[in-house]
């Protein structure tokens, strides 16, 4: 994966934008000899938002995600999703986003029936050609598997970002038959990688990583196996952490619990800020 990094646009006097809604799904699998391991997807370099940086996939909710015919092709609920959704129906779409997302990032499908690598492309191809996403699913009379995913997180874009997104993090275990591929469009590689090789790939300035991707690695850390992770994602808060910029020397996103953010409350396990050094955001806790 390239080295190149990101432009960061963090602005401390920029008028705050409504975050949009989006998912992110941390797809995991199991390997004899490396344990679990991640999907990951490089962003184009050009992308307006994160351009670059190694990610998840995922993509903000759409219009075409809503609405009582694209429900209608789905099983269960996301796990736990309704701690972090407006409600119940809501919980859902946010759901059928995170499959369109993997569908078209990643290639990899979470439907009741399952399907290879060559399915998946060829509904890839045809999803990203405009064709409705609920048209596919009915044409190719699958049905998306909802419940196969389960809610890790929630994350708040920065004030002093320009592109907001109020992103839902989901942990799904990889499809029997399915090895996943970027796009070629949005975004120019993948990767699957245990949590600490990418940290260690991060630390050394191999790849760029965005600061809830690290603390998502970070969790998942311990982890041996995708039973780790499922038990793992089950304990995390979901309330919603957005990260506060200090225009500081040097610089740093600091978090919920953290002496120099507003909410006192602590939103998720580890260190309390994320501080800009060579480059890169290192995880730490506040030095007396």
């Amino acid at each position: 994966m390239s080295t190149e990094r990101p432009v960061l646009k963090l602005d401390p006097e920029a008028i705050p934008t409504e975050p949009k809604s989006a998912a992110t799904v941390i797809v995991v699998r199991d390997r004899p000899r490396s344990g679990l391991e991640i999907f990951f997807v490089r962003r184009h370099a050009k992308s307006a938002f994160l351009g670059g940086a190694v990610v998840f996939p995922g993509g903000k909710l759409d219009a075409a995600d809503r609405g009582a015919s694209i429900i209608a092709q789905c099983v269960g609920t996301p796990r736990r999703a309704t701690d972090f959704a407006a409600d119940a129906i809501n919980a859902r779409e946010l759901g059928v986003c995170a499959c369109r997302e993997l569908l078209e990032e990643a290639a990899l499908a979470l439907t009741t029936t399952p399907i290879d690598d060559q399915h998946c492309e060829a509904l890839r191809a045809a999803l990203t050609s405009g064709r409705p996403f609920g048209d596919l699913l009915t044409e190719a009379k699958l049905s998306l598997q909802l419940d196969a995913l389960h809610a890790f997180g929630r994350w708040v874009t920065p004030n002093a970002e320009s592109r907001r997104y109020d992103a839902r993090f989901f942990l799904a275990c990889a499809p029997d038959g399915q090895t996943g591929k970027h796009d070629d469009h949005e975004t120019t590689s993948s990767v699957w990688a245990t949590p600490q090789k990418m940290l260690e790939a991060s630390a050394s300035g191999e790849v760029f990583l965005a600061p809830p991707t690290t603390r998502c690695l970070e969790l998942l850390a311990p982890a041996k196996n995708i039973e780790d992770a499922v038990a793992i994602a089950a304990t995390q808060s979901l309330q919603p952490v957005c990260p506060e910029f200090v225009a500081s020397d040097p610089p740093m996103l600091v978090l919920p619990g953290d002496p120099s953010h507003s909410i006192r409350e602590t939103r998720v396990n580890g260190p309390s800020r994320f501080v800009l050094r060579e480059g890169r955001f290192c995880s730490e806790d506040p030095r007396d």
